[in-house]
């Protein structure tokens, strides 16, 4: 297993957007599978989720309810199971 973080990405809002956590679906010590909501971000008057991008179990949350967030904020860490399709592919030329 590899200690994964997962970020709130650039969601191409203008700056001074305010975005704040506003529920978390998933308590730390649980398993999630890949593309689980993990928490959801008010941007705004919108709601945007944040996914598990790995499986594996959620170890650590950062923030909390009404929390402010921003673009490349660490919103939890995950033990992420071995996932072949994060590995990079071998060359076509090694021989592999």
């Amino acid at each position: 297993m590899r200690r994964k973080a997962v970020v709130l990405p650039d969601l191409g809002v203008p700056p001074r957007t305010v975005m704040t956590i506003s529920h978390w679906f998933v308590e730390p010590g649980r398993t999630v599978w890949r593309g689980d909501r993990l928490v959801e971000v008010l941007v705004g008057a919108a709601t945007f989720d944040v996914s598990a991008p790995h499986s594996g179990r959620l170890v650590k949350r950062f923030g909390r309810v009404d929390d402010p967030v921003a673009p490349g904020t660490i919103l939890a860490y995950l033990d992420a199971d071995d996932d072949p399709e994060d590995d990079p592919e071998p060359d076509a030329d090694s021989g592999d």
